[in-house]
């Protein structure tokens, strides 16, 4: 038998009750691993590590109150030795991207097979990283892609909450030439041939979220 000492103390952090719940049974099938809390939203997450201090933390990168990868660079920057498992169903380069620089040590999808899970948690709990190998193809496919500049960045948020070239010169403070001038650049950079693409291209990616 495990000594309690030895077992892996899990937080696990997702809004969805029967995620949590099924993720729970499932872990505490494994012999050296017992949850020890389950949090619904990003900010109980902050308050049960503070009280249980885990091991291991499995983090959506979308949960209630408080964005997942918000709630990750809050823990890691006030717990240094925080491990974050990043499990979520989001495969987007741009989440996988921001959900390990803001400090997760591994990044999971929910379709993962059980043992990888295991593997992944140990993994990390050793003080290693675990990155799939998909996972890893496409953090490499984000840092190689050209990357979109802060207005950009705008524009494009302009577009996908549905405004006109004229409703985001206005929004913007820019001429609408300057608008169109930011918007080829976007197509360029997505690889897409018009907004419409462009604007599905940025949600799936995570470059932006409504």
């Amino acid at each position: 038998m495990i000594q309690q000492s030895n077992m892996i103390r899990v937080l696990i952090a997702d809004d969805h009750a029967i995620m949590r719940q099924g993720l729970a049974a499932l872990l505490e099938q494994e012999p050296d691993i017992t949850v020890v809390a389950k949090a619904s939203n990003g900010q109980e997450a902050l308050t049960m590590f503070r009280q249980y201090q885990p091991d291991v933390t499995l983090m959506d990168v979308r949960i209630a109150q408080m964005d997942g990868v918000e709630a990750i660079t809050a823990l890691c920057t006030e717990f240094e030795a925080a491990r974050i498992v990043v499990f979520t169903a989001y495969d987007g380069d741009e989440h996988i991207y921001r959900g390990l620089r803001a400090g997760g040590k591994s990044y999971l999808l929910k379709d993962t097979e059980p043992d990888e899970l295991f593997l992944a948690i140990r993994t990390v709990v050793s003080g290693k990283k675990y990155i799939p190998s998909a996972v890893g193809a496409k953090l490499a496919a984000r840092i190689d892609n050209a990357q979109l500049s802060d207005r950009e960045l705008q524009v494009i948020r302009s577009i996908v909450t549905g405004k006109c070239n004229h409703e985001i010169s206005q929004f913007l403070h820019i001429s609408e030439s300057t608008v169109k001038f930011h918007i080829n650049n976007i197509l360029g950079k997505l690889g897409v041939s018009d907004r419409t693409q462009a604007a599905i291209s940025a949600l799936k990616r995570g470059i932006v979220s409504l």
